[in-house]
């Protein structure tokens, strides 16, 4: 089972007292944005002298639930989890109430998280602004008309629906509505997935006024093919979420022409607070949100070391 444990501070993190016992973090996987994520929950556990043991679940749903039980097995004070798939969350919800042990949910939202009870918690950006954000952006660079590419993150998330589901609404106002979805699929966040897509629509000659892309993955993999087949990127603008430092690079090189700021750091230093918080019996809000910000050429410097 991979793990990652915080071996570099191991020492100080156990010889401070900390604020709560042991917490068990449950990573969905190892991509660009939660490496970021659990980044920051490393630093936030070692800020608080706070033992935390992290493992990946290498978007394993089944093994997910193991260390779930895993963790419960072996009487963590907390659980963190970012889930692989949103849609099945309850089994680790109910094994998390059930042992009386509080879970916090981080960056990808539970399909239960109304139903988390007094001692769960999600922290994360709200899903509602990040799409919107990034299309009225588009919108606004190709004059509010023209036919559109839409790249999807996996179904499985609740945040690929929430983020298309803002693209449709965006582009259903009156300032967008000339904006046309000529087709709409899955690469399931992953750049090679994103290039093969792009590569096929370009083959089926589906030539869009730009390309909406569910995260920043997805986006640069879509860059990548357009620029194989000769595509200026200044005519066809490309966008995409999180503000990773790739797509930063790409934004400066004049390639990516939006990005939405999520803040990694700050939602791990969020799931770690919320858990420590539960742990001493505190009360805190059920939904933890984390602002999106746009980012254009025009303020990228200010977000160049932040993801």
């Amino acid at each position: 089972m991979k793990k990652f444990l915080l071996a570099a501070a191991a020492v100080t993190l156990m010889s401070g007292t900390a604020f709560a016992g042991n917490i068990g973090v449950s990573m969905a996987n190892s991509d660009t944005f939660l490496t970021v994520l659990r980044k920051g929950i490393e630093k936030a556990a070692a800020d608080a002298k706070q033992p935390v043991q992290i493992e990946i679940a290498d978007d394993d749903v089944a093994k997910q639930l193991s260390q779930i039980q895993n963790f419960i097995a072996a009487k963590v004070d907390a659980v963190i989890v970012n889930a692989v798939d949103t849609s099945a969350t309850a089994p680790m919800t109910k094994l998390a109430n059930d042992a009386g042990i509080p879970i916090v949910y981080v960056n990808r939202q539970p399909a239960d998280v109304d139903k988390l009870g007094p001692k769960g918690a999600f922290v994360a950006s709200n899903e509602a602004d990040s799409g919107t954000l990034e299309t009225k952006e588009i919108c606004k660079l190709i004059g509010g008309k023209g036919d559109i590419l839409v790249m999807e993150g996996d179904l499985a998330n609740q945040a690929a629906v929430q983020r298309t589901k803002d693209i449709h609404e965006v582009i259903a106002t009156d300032a967008c509505k000339g904006m046309k979805i000529i087709d709409e699929q899955t690469a399931g966040w992953d750049p090679v997935k994103a290039q093969d897509l792009m590569t096929n629509w370009i083959s089926a000659g589906k030539k869009p006024r730009a390309v909406i892309a569910n995260n920043d993955n997805m986006a640069l993999g879509a860059i990548k093919a357009m620029k194989a087949a000769g595509w200026s990127t200044k005519d066809i603008p490309v966008g995409g979420i999180d503000a990773t430092q790739e797509a930063l690079a790409s934004m400066k090189a004049g390639d990516l022409s939006v990005t939405v700021f999520q803040d990694a750091a700050g939602q791990g230093k969020g799931a770690v607070d919320t858990a420590i918080k539960l742990v001493k019996g505190e009360k805190v809000d059920a939904k933890v949100y984390i602002p999106f910000q746009l980012v254009t050429p025009a303020n990228m410097a200010d977000f160049m070391s932040k993801n």
